[in-house]
């Protein structure tokens, strides 16, 4: 990457911008002529736009003054939410050629702070799948190992960021969406406390809390640049309110840690996840962080049970209408049928006791006083064959659903949690691994801030940039 533009952090080229530095058109052309150097074989920008248009834009956004804090970034978005008069698929051949008329909010707020959208970044169908493999545009690899798979939802938000395709990304995070990407692309992933970013104001809007937008990049300081962007209360989404200054700059020293690792041997790890996350706990641990293994003591298989029937009753809430059509049904994946019939068959009584454990879970949490953080592994495995459609097993334990090879992203999902994922570097044969920091419910900024000491001790995604061909 010879380029040093594209060393920079996005908070430093929007510094650069504004003072001169560079222009727009330095800093998108950059991003586009690395697009065409790394996509072909990474392939995690589609939708993208032709050259000329985007820096015609940027020419104009150069001679303007600037909008926002985002002023002139080229940014790909997740292809789950809607662009105007940019083909938004969902990853499904159903929607291969839809064309939104008009932007989602969070896409809104990111063109009102400057932003340059230049495309899409590619997804699983609707979504569903922490591997990010479609019938539409094929599979996003990874770019630390061509033949293996970038993860998911967010797989080509993450890769796009590892390759240095974006400055930053969006992403979003139902079970792991955006912590799973951001742990195999050595880049990091923040998943806000529920309702800090709003959700779209369209359709149903108070029932289901599983999933949320979240921010992407390359250190934490960007991170909280993009998040303050997204974050802020809209008057049509009830579970908003909270608003995002800054991330709290007071010392790591002190922070209690309580490291669950595998929950005394409940969740199958691949050999050398677990080291690698340790290893960044010393780093913490280096830095004042008082560290404790623990064990919860709450059955992480009732949280499973929770999970699976309140995520089937949501995703059967969202897609029935096409799984009700023939002509539709087809075009659906397997996965996506068998979690709508789940979803369908579901008792009113079963939703109720579901969301009885989610909230005893919460109540647990919430009164765990001898810790200010949970740690956890991001995902249970190292990136895997991008042919495979999900890893059957895990250190020789069956995996019973297309999912659970991530059940360990869970315990933050299921309640609202604010969960950072960070890089805690690489396996023997150079795969990257992630670690999971869990705060309360809207302690969002001491997250990020002991994120952030984390990250100016370690620099992984700035050290450790992916080789390609």
């Amino acid at each position: 990457m010879s380029n040093p533009i594209l060393n920079l952090g996005a908070t430093e080229l929007g510094t650069a911008i504004r003072t001169g530095t560079l222009t727009v058109e330095d800093v998108v052309s950059a991003y586009l002529d690395q697009i065409d150097a790394s996509n072909t074989a990474i392939n995690a920008i589609i939708s993208l736009r032709p050259r000329d248009e985007i820096m015609a834009e940027a020419s104009e956004m150069g001679n303007s003054d600037p909008a926002g804090a985002l002023h002139g970034l080229p940014i790909a978005v997740k292809d789950l939410a809607d662009t105007k008069d940019l083909r938004t698929t969902h990853g499904s051949p159903i929607f291969k050629d839809h064309i939104p008329k008009a932007d989602s909010l969070m896409v809104s707020r990111l063109r009102q702070a400057g932003a340059l959208i230049i495309g899409k970044t590619n997804t699983p169908e609707f979504g569903l799948g922490s591997h990010t493999y479609n019938p539409v545009s094929g599979p996003t690899r990874n770019p630390y190992d061509l033949t293996r798979s970038a993860g998911g939802s967010s797989g080509g938000a993450g890769a796009a960021l590892a390759a240095r395709m974006v400055p930053l990304a969006d992403g979003s995070d139902m079970m792991g969406s955006l912590r799973n990407p951001a742990g195999w692309n050595n880049v990091y992933g923040f998943r806000p406390s529920y309702g800090l970013v709003p959700p779209n104001p369209v359709g149903e809007v108070f029932l289901h809390q599983l999933s949320t937008a979240g921010p992407m990049a390359r250190s934490v300081e960007d991170l909280e640049l993009l998040l303050r962007v997204m974050a802020g209360p809209d008057p049509r989404s009830p579970h908003s309110g909270a608003t995002f200054a800054q991330m709290d700059a007071r010392s790591a020293k002190g922070t209690r840690i309580g490291w669950i690792g595998d929950w005394g041997g409940y969740f199958p790890m691949e050999p050398g996840v677990l080291n690698l996350c340790e290893n960044g706990l010393t780093t913490l641990a280096d830095l004042g962080c008082d560290i404790e293994t623990i064990k919860p003591e709450f059955s992480p298989e009732k949280l499973w049970q929770s999970w699976i029937t309140l995520r089937s009753w949501d995703i059967a809430g969202s897609y029935s209408y096409l799984y009700e059509n023939p002509e539709t049904r087809d075009l659906l994946k397997p996965e996506l049928i068998w979690e709508i019939e789940l979803g369908l068959s579901l008792s009113a009584q079963e939703i109720n006791n579901a969301s009885d454990i989610r909230s005893d879970w919460f109540r647990a949490v919430a009164t765990m006083t001898d810790v200010d953080i949970l740690a956890l592994p991001s995902a249970q495995i190292f990136p895997f064959d991008v042919t495979l459609d999900w890893p059957k097993e895990i250190a020789g334990r069956r995996m019973d659903t297309y999912h659970r090879w991530m059940e360990v992203v869970i315990p933050a999902s299921l309640i609202g949690l604010p969960a950072l994922s960070v890089p805690v570097g690489f396996n023997q044969i150079s795969l990257p691994m992630g670690l999971q920091l869990i705060g309360h419910r809207g302690s969002d900024a001491r997250v990020l801030g002991l994120g952030h000491a984390y990250h100016q001790r370690t620099l992984w995604p700035q050290k450790h940039t992916p080789v390609l061909g």
